[in-house]
């Protein structure tokens, strides 16, 4: 038989635990620890991620919405106003050019052609009349004036011929520078 010694007893014995503790300890914390670490980081990278995701989207989001919709908006709202406006206004100052123009010009335009043609009419008128006038009355008075002068004459030498007088070729003569200047 074999003797072993105490000390080859304790070496065995501290050897067989410290190798059965190790393994159970290991398998024990590794397991646990693993569960545990797994839970933690899981929750915490999930949380970090999740807080830094969420504000690095909303902030990424809100940028390029609000810019989009900025421009969108702001296109839209401006189309939609200037056209409404220019509609409105258009309708507005035709209607009241229009009318302002029409009573305004319509009596602008009356006035000064009253004026005008009154102004040319008359002056035409008078002219003309002043001119036709003259004329005629200076034929007339020519005709009638040669007509006088050549009876005057006719009659001149019937006084100095007294010895015709009475006779027919007086009153022929007579009669012809009166129908001379009859005419």
């Amino acid at each position: 038989m074999h003797v072993i010694s105490p000390h080859s007893l304790t070496q065995s014995l501290n050897h067989s635990l410290t190798h059965s503790l190790t393994h159970s300890l290991t398998h024990s914390l590794t397991h646990s620890l693993t569960h545990s670490l797994n839970h933690s980081i899981t929750h915490s990278i999930t949380h970090s991620l999740t807080h830094s995701l969420t504000y690095s989207i909303t902030q990424s989001l809100t940028q390029s919405l609000t810019h989009s919709l900025t421009h969108s908006l702001t296109y839209s709202i401006t189309q939609s106003l200037t056209q409404s406006l220019t509609h409105s206004i258009t309708h507005s100052l035709t209607q009241s050019l229009n009318h302002s123009l029409n009573h305004s010009l319509t009596h602008s335009l009356t006035q000064s052609l009253n004026h005008s043609l009154n102004h040319s009419l008359t002056h035409s008128l008078t002219h003309s009349l002043t001119y036709s006038i003259t004329q005629s009355l200076t034929q007339s008075l020519t005709h009638s004036l040669q007509a006088a002068q050549s009876f005057l004459r006719t009659f001149q030498t019937v006084k100095k011929f007294h010895t015709f007088y009475g006779t027919r070729r007086s009153i022929t003569a007579f009669t012809s520078v009166r129908q001379l200047f009859l005419s």
